[in-house]
């Protein structure tokens, strides 16, 4: 058989993009075929912008997001082993919502830790957001630009760690390209989170749309997930979402469970004990070292208000997934419990204590910043 030239591969791939433009589904295998050749640079830029911007604008199948997700976890994830004496938890948003709050995330993995989860996070720099979870944490001494050995060290030894979705030694062929360069939401806004080098079975994980919730359980389904929790909440009008659980206004939820069966919830603040936030409490200041000390005065225990409920509130559904509370009150409540008693702020510390090379210059970051708030 004939090998295909370079002329015959551009024009296959050129059909497919044809095909999507025209609404068209391709298939699981097409999927990931498309993004091998992608991630080899065996197309063209102009090739492989279209490919991206129509399969997001048909928009995606679950079969199309699988194939996507199968190549460049394939093609482009640095496999880590690691050893940890429970399983791991992620937790992590999608972006491309229309709320930019604070890094609310990161501070809830943090207070997750606090209560004896192994939580890793699979983040990034700003993309879609003001700041992303690796700008703060590094503001806070975390090493992120070394991988793999000082995340793999800190989850084993810290009990959390912060996978850099920028790194080359991470993802040496193409989501580094593409997050740097894409301004846009797509196909890497529902993989990209996913794409983790300790691949977990429990996950968390926020949406940036109502509809993107059943797709999203779907998908880790469908990629062999234990237990997954997905929401998305919005403000008190309705209007406007977060990839987190609100607490401006109600949150729509889906939980995987083992048996591979899915549960849909809505939950507001109210019902949860919590009084409601206004945006401007939780609102993102759009300045890295602002948002590192915001999150700093919540596990310090130095802001007991909106900032600390929601953040709270989302250390919750880590803390259900994994059996350690019985509903998203209950994880509500510890988690706060580890803020008030300093077991949060230790965390942090240890944290920068083990992701890092040499401890001592994460630590003195550390230090500089507990002294401004």
């Amino acid at each position: 058989m004939t090998e295909p030239t370079a002329e015959d591969r551009l024009r296959q791939f050129g059909a497919i993009v044809s095909r999507l433009i025209r609404k068209e589904d391709i298939s699981r295998a097409e999927a990931k075929e498309c993004w091998r050749q992608i991630c080899a640079e065996e197309q063209p830029d102009f090739q492989q912008g279209a490919f991206i911007a129509a399969l997001k604008a048909k928009p995606e199948t679950l079969e199309e997001i699988v194939g996507t997700f199968e190549a460049l976890y394939e093609y482009d994830t640095v496999k880590v082993e690691i050893d940890t004496p429970e399983p791991i938890i992620d937790n992590a948003g999608t972006g491309a919502d229309t709320l930019k709050t604070f890094n609310i995330s990161t501070g809830a993995a943090i207070v997750a830790a606090a209560c004896d989860l192994y939580v890793v996070r699979h983040c990034a720099r700003a993309v879609s957001s003001n700041c992303g979870a690796v700008d703060v944490v590094e503001a806070l001494g975390v090493d992120v630009e070394s991988g793999p050995a000082p995340p793999k060290q800190s989850i084993e030894r810290a009990g959390i760690c912060a996978w850099n979705a920028w790194l080359p030694a991470l993802h040496p062929k193409f989501l580094r390209r593409a997050i740097s360069q894409i301004r846009f939401g797509s196909t890497l806004n529902l993989v990209g989170p996913l794409l983790s080098p300790t691949m977990p079975s429990f996950k968390v994980i926020g949406v940036p749309s109502i509809d993107a919730i059943d797709l999203e359980v779907r998908i880790l389904r469908e990629l062999g997930f234990k237990r997954a929790f997905v929401m998305h909440g919005l403000d008190a009008e309705g209007k406007r979402g977060m990839d987190e659980l609100s607490a401006l206004g109600p949150s729509h939820i889906a939980e995987l469970y083992p048996d591979g069966s899915i549960e849909h919830s809505v939950v507001t603040p109210e019902a949860l004990g919590l009084r409601p936030a206004r945006y401007e409490d939780l609102a993102s200041t759009r300045d890295v070292h602002r948002e590192a000390l915001t999150l700093l005065r919540v596990v310090a225990n130095a802001d007991d208000g909106p900032r600390q409920d929601i953040v709270c509130l989302n250390a919750a559904p880590m803390l259900l997934v994994m059996g350690r509370a019985e509903n998203l009150a209950e994880g509500t409540e510890l988690a706060r419990a580890a803020i008030e008693d300093g077991r949060a702020l230790q965390k942090l510390r240890d944290w920068v204590t083990w992701q890092n090379a040499t401890s001592e210059t994460g630590l003195a970051t550390l230090d500089r910043m507990l002294a401004q708030i």
